[in-house]
């Protein structure tokens, strides 16, 4: 054989060879490289990507890290983001909200004042955008999209009934507000104070209000463990329903609606309550806000005639 034909043969061996680990290195990569990009997508079949723009390009680019250290094809997924709801009965409002309604139907701005204490205020909450009546206002506002609605937080830490009450003359009556939230009882409970005057001071509180010419909604403690630890609490729910019944407005069942959350939804508190196992953290404050907004939306939109009957029993 001669010389050149050594040296063709030779040369055609060491591009077969070449060949083949090419075709090896390729198979390998491709192996591992799609799996990594879904999962890391966050890709989920017949779901787009929750943060990916929707005109973002498809690029597939070489790992940056060792094959041994990407996420296995089988990995879980991470867990969907909580549902917030409750049963209808617990956050639909029995009577119309018949001046809300009329500030609505005029075209004229909506004023809120939601007064309480420290779950008003937003204790626990991340920050003063994480409050209640920070979120009420924000979901409220995407309900009424054409409405010019303000809330007014008027909450003051650790406050007893009878402190807000003398604190209307500034913490409500200024902002001439068509609806007032009145958010109550719960410190009342944990300082073991006595159920009687507490009725007395509120029954006195919901006539003032009322005598403004707003709506007035009262807000019941919330179902949290430092609130449960109080034997008096059940019962000062009860009282809260009862006068709210007698003075013919309407409820938000707070501690109902987080029971539900706890026993019939399964959740554990920590979803809902803050670490002092007293306050809501943000999850539960804007689902309050949202349950709310719903309750709140609904009453305020009923058909005209049932709100004007409303408002002359009022009072």
């Amino acid at each position: 054989m001669s010389p050149n034909s050594q040296k063709i043969i030779a040369c055609l061996a060491w591009a077969a060879a070449a060949a083949a680990v090419f075709s090896t290195f390729v198979a390998a990569h491709a192996q591992v490289i799609e799996p990594a990009r879904i999962v890391a997508s966050g890709f989920m079949p017949g779901a787009a990507p929750a943060a990916m723009p929707a005109a973002t390009p498809a690029v597939i680019a070489p790992p940056t890290r060792p094959v041994s250290a990407l996420p296995h094809p089988n990995a879980p997924l991470a867990a969907s983001p909580i549902t917030c709801s409750a049963p209808a009965e617990l956050t639909h409002f029995d009577r119309p909200l018949p001046h809300t309604a009329r500030r609505l139907a005029s075209g004229e701005p909506l004023a809120i004042v939601a007064i309480g204490s420290s779950s008003t205020a937003g204790a626990g909450a991340s920050s003063p955008d994480a409050s209640y009546p920070s979120r009420l206002a924000v979901e409220l506002k995407q309900r009424l999209p054409l409405q010019d609605i303000t809330v007014l937080n008027s909450g003051v830490n650790g406050e007893e009934t009878d402190q807000m009450v003398a604190r209307f003359e500034t913490g409500v009556y200024p902002a001439q507000p068509q609806l007032v939230l009145w958010q109550v009882g719960t410190n009342s409970v944990l300082r073991d104070r006595p159920l009687e005057p507490h009725s007395v001071q509120l029954q006195e509180g919901i006539d003032e209000l009322k005598d403004t010419g707003a709506d007035v909604v009262l807000i019941d403690p919330q179902y949290s463990p430092k609130v449960l630890a109080k034997s008096e609490a059940p019962d000062m729910v009860d009282q809260i329903a009862l006068i709210a019944k007698e003075k013919n407005i309407d409820l938000f069942h707070r501690f109902a609606a987080m029971r539900d959350w706890h026993e019939v939804q399964h959740l554990p508190f920590d979803t809902f309550v803050s670490p002092d196992g007293l306050h809501m953290n943000d999850w539960g404050y804007s689902c309050w806000a949202k349950l709310l907004a719903n309750g709140i939306a609904e009453a305020a939109t009923r058909p005209v005639a049932s709100a004007g009957a409303s408002a002359h029993t009022a009072h």
